[in-house]
């Protein structure tokens, strides 16, 4: 669904051969929120490595060497990025109905994989696997909200997805912990891969209707490669640059760390590490519906203050290490995640207000890179950081000083004008 003023507008004489049943709103949000549900699979199967993190180092024969699990991280960052626009520009092509149910199946496979790695190198094959197979996930459920979801419900739908990632996170310490200290970690790969299989009917059930199939699968004209490097999508990949290295921290880091600073057993951390994805999930929603209603009032994208608080509480993060209690140090990394989540959810809706509709899922891949660009540089530098300094305290105030230098920028950049129906973008015909 394109970018219009309203819902109600006809549809071209391109699409009208296309053309079927409409989606009512309740469908409209039944299939993003099941799209929402592919992000929260995605991350219980990268975020299961990261809770179980101890186990395998030490099963695996690195347990003092926090370099190596740094690496381990890179790893999938490195193939995310690799894979993340390359996937965007194929969902653009065959579209997200077809693209995140074969993505779904080969990862979920991978994951499972993970459970008979017999040494570092062969997991660390094993997570580059997986950053490849995981990189249709965000393209495609950006664009099934894009295409779902009517202009006004957009900032709240991408809101909403953004809660995807962290309900897996959320998801993945407790029941990866409680399956390795019951069985082994290689039972807890195998487990939490088995979720991607639950995910399978949902999609069936949402996605392959007659509506669903005239909204997902309509074709739009997609742009020169070079267009996809669009001032908005360059905008928003600046903000990303700047958020996601203490995101990463949050989702990779935070177990490790409570384990090695604040001297709690891995399943202590993971009975609290739910709560600063649960805040991610907070601040997407509510930012995204502030975004929503500024939108329906006449707001040309995202209102820059809205930004401007959620960078704010991102700077949190550098209070983390004086917190005088393991429970007071969550608290204050869920006031930081809860930032996050909403400057993530407001750079995306921004930014997919602003550009052509054939263009989405390869800004999201675009996006997703520069997420991962910053997840390496985080990965290689925290492990040493540490090894260094013997704790997670240094590692932690750069990690939130860094969000200010391009949050700033973000801030200060004049972005193109919100994208119109009938507008031409280098050569894309806009669909009416």
């Amino acid at each position: 669904m394109p970018i219009q003023p309203s819902g109600d507008a006809p549809e071209s004489s391109l699409d009208a051969p296309r053309a079927g049943p409409r989606l009512s709103r309740r469908a409209a949000w039944g299939l993003s929120l099941t799209a929402t549900l592919t992000m929260a699979v995605s991350y219980i199967d990268r975020q299961t490595l990261a809770a179980v993190a101890p186990s395998v180092q030490k099963a695996l024969g690195f347990e003092h060497d926090e370099a190596y699990y740094g690496y381990l991280g890179s790893a999938f960052a490195v193939a995310y990025l690799v894979g993340a626009p390359l996937a965007g520009r194929l969902i653009d092509r065959v579209g997200a109905r077809r693209g995140l149910l074969g993505a779904v199946c080969v990862w979920s496979a991978v994951a499972a994989l993970h459970a008979v790695a017999p040494g570092f190198g062969a997991l660390f094959a094993m997570r580059i696997l997986l950053g490849l197979a995981e990189a249709p996930s965000f393209p495609a459920a950006a664009q099934t909200v894009q295409r779902a979801l009517p202009p006004a419900d957009r900032a709240r739908g991408f809101g909403v997805l953004f809660t995807g990632s962290s309900i897996g996170a959320a998801i993945a310490p407790p029941l990866a912990t409680w399956l390795a200290d019951r069985w082994s970690f290689r039972a807890a790969f195998l487990g939490t891969a088995a979720a991607g299989l639950l995910w399978i009917p949902l999609w069936l059930v949402f996605s392959f209707n007659a509506p669903a199939r005239a909204a997902l699968d309509r074709t739009y004209p997609a742009p020169p490669l070079r267009r996809v490097a669009h001032p908005a999508v360059l905008r928003a990949m600046t903000a990303v640059v700047a958020s996601a290295p203490f995101l990463t921290f949050g989702y990779q880091w935070a177990t490790k760390y409570l384990v090695r600073d604040r001297h709690l057993t891995q399943r202590q951390a993971g009975s609290v590490l739910w709560s600063p994805p649960l805040f991610f999930d907070i601040g997407a929603i509510l930012f995204g519906h502030l975004a929503s209603r500024a939108r329906a009032r006449g707001a040309d994208g995202v209102p820059r203050p809205l930004f401007a608080v959620a960078a704010a509480a991102m700077l949190a993060g550098a209070a983390i290490p004086f917190a005088a209690t393991p429970g007071q140090a969550v608290a204050v990394m869920c006031v930081a995640m809860f930032g996050g989540g909403g400057a993530y959810a407001l750079v995306t809706a921004d930014m997919a207000a602003r550009i052509p509709p054939g263009m989405i899922a390869a800004a999201g891949g675009m996006c997703a890179a520069a997420q991962s660009v910053a997840q390496i540089a985080a990965n290689l530098a925290i492990g040493p950081s540490v090894m260094r300094t013997g704790s997670y305290t240094v590692s932690l105030i750069a990690l939130a000083a860094w969000v200010i230098p391009g949050s700033l920028v973000w801030l200060v950049w004049r972005p193109p004008p919100v994208y119109q129906e009938g507008q031409d973008e280098g050569g894309v015909v806009a669909e009416r």
